[in-house]
């Protein structure tokens, strides 16, 4: 049977398409511009002449070291992360009692906690405990609100798994652990994936935590160093835009190296 073209589809597809490729478009086009050139032809004009002065500024502002800091808060919520959340979410699984699930279900309530409900007396938390103006004090409350999301994505692909393969590894005089390291961490490649990706992106896309828990320009972050391009006489909008066109490359790579993964950890284990 012959299909008939779906025209809607194909006109909802390229609106889409051109929502978000003008936003992108208007962001490196600018970043390529002089302020005047900017100023005087508009964000979506094609610029006559390019310039790299814009990137060179960004690092002379200070982000090398905003870059670092980011990476390093990253690493840590993605660690925290990928430590906890497995072992939590293989005993979440696996474990038939009731006092787990209601542990599980209580666990869930910090995804209806937003961050700016708690703030402040995370501020005083922090505080208390030496961390304020730490980079260690930003990445444990991160990795904190990362963690019942994360939770909830890794038990959905692990309950995926099938009772026969548990079955067999038992059979075969595997140990709790044993299970764990053998056959459910490789099946579960997908979600393992997928909260490592949406930790990452927690910890790099990061701005109120940093900006309450921090305090000296040494551990400032990439949201924060944005801050520099804007002055008392206005905002340097083709500078600006480059620092966030710098800043999306590394989240704009670990998503092409780890978006089959992604996908199928979002539809189950096994792209169920």
């Amino acid at each position: 049977m012959r299909t008939r073209p779906n025209y809607g589809a194909g006109i909802a597809v390229t609106l889409w398409l051109a929502i978000v490729a003008v936003p992108l478009y208007v962001m490196i086009t600018a970043s390529l511009q002089t302020r005047t050139s900017f100023s005087e032809n508009g964000p979506i004009s094609v610029p006559t002449e390019l310039t790299f002065e814009n990137y060179v500024g960004v690092f002379n502002e200070g982000f090398g070291r905003y870059f670092l800091n980011t990476f390093i808060v990253t690493a840590g919520v993605v660690g925290i992360v990928l430590l906890v959340v497995p072992p939590l979410a293989y005993a979440i699984v696996r474990s038939q009692s009731r006092t787990t699930t209601l542990i599980f279900r209580f666990f869930l309530l910090g995804l209806a906690i937003p961050v700016q409900a708690v703030i402040v007396p995370m501020f005083y938390l922090i505080n208390s405990v030496g961390l304020y103006d730490t980079l260690l004090g930003v990445i444990l409350p991160t990795a904190a609100f990362a963690l019942p999301i994360c939770t909830l994505i890794l038990t959905g692909t692990m309950r995926d798994i099938t009772p026969e393969l548990y079955e067999a590894m038992a059979i075969d005089g595997a140990s709790v652990w044993r299970t764990f390291l053998r056959l459910v961490l490789p099946l579960s490649k997908g979600g393992l994936s997928t909260i490592a990706v949406f930790s990452a992106l927690q910890g790099w896309n990061g701005f109120l935590l940093p900006l309450i828990l921090t305090q000296s320009e040494s551990n400032r972050v990439v949201t924060q160093g944005l801050f520099n391009f804007q002055t008392q006489y206005g905002v340097n909008v083709p500078g600006i835009l480059a620092a966030v066109t710098v800043s999306m490359v590394p989240v704009l790579l670990v998503y092409l190296f780890a978006r089959r993964a992604l996908v199928q950890g979002l539809m189950g284990a096994g792209g169920k």
